[in-house]
This record gives structure tokens, sequence and C-alpha cells, in this order.
């Protein structure tokens, strides 16, 4: 069988990387209302966000004084459902309190 040499190299053609690339991540915004009380945006920082009692109160404070806070960066879908977590919880307390998706 001589002419039938092979040629180095492989006869498996190779798949090319692919790179996995992060989710795109959305900001979750409470934005201030004139009568949403200061303990009920700090509880629902607490319930809905997991968020210690000292950083629930900085984000209130700062929903409070410049009108809105980021209460932290999220996939859209889990940051979607937090926004109707936030509007389900405020309109079973009574409260108008709203919250809106940014890019992060």
């Amino acid at each position: 069988m001589a002419g039938t040499e092979r040629q180095g190299g492989s006869d498996v053609a190779s798949k090319p990387r692919s790179v996995a690339k992060r989710p795109q991540l959305w900001h979750v915004v409470l934005i201030n209302d004139d009568y949403t009380t200061m303990e009920f945006v700090v509880r629902t920082l607490e319930e809905i966000f997991d968020k210690g009692p000292a950083e629930a109160y900085r984000i209130m404070m700062e929903v409070h004084t410049q009108g809105r806070g980021v209460c932290g960066a999220y996939t859209f879908e889990v940051a979607e459902t937090k926004v109707a977590a936030v509007h389900d919880l405020a309109q079973a307390e009574g409260f108008p309190l709203r919250a809106g998706l940014e890019e992060a």
C-alpha cells in the first residue's frame, strides 16, 4: 500500500469554542412618593431584597432624599419578579410605592 500515507493532522473537525457571556443585569429602582412610610420601605427592602437593617435604611434614605434608590442588580427575570413583589406587597398594605427596572 504504497502511496496511501497520511499527511499529519486529524480527521476530526474541531468545534469552535463558544464563549459564555454573562447575562445582562438590570437595576431594580424604588421611586419616592409622598404617602409610603419609611418603615414600610425598610421592611420591603429587608423582605424582598434580603437587605440588612443598615443597608435597607441607607437605601430608604436615598429614595427619600433623592427621589429614587437602587435596590440591587439582577437578571431580567429575577428583577421583573422583584418589581412585581414590591407592587403586590405595597398594594396589599395600601401604599402607592412603585418600583421599576433600568439597565445596569
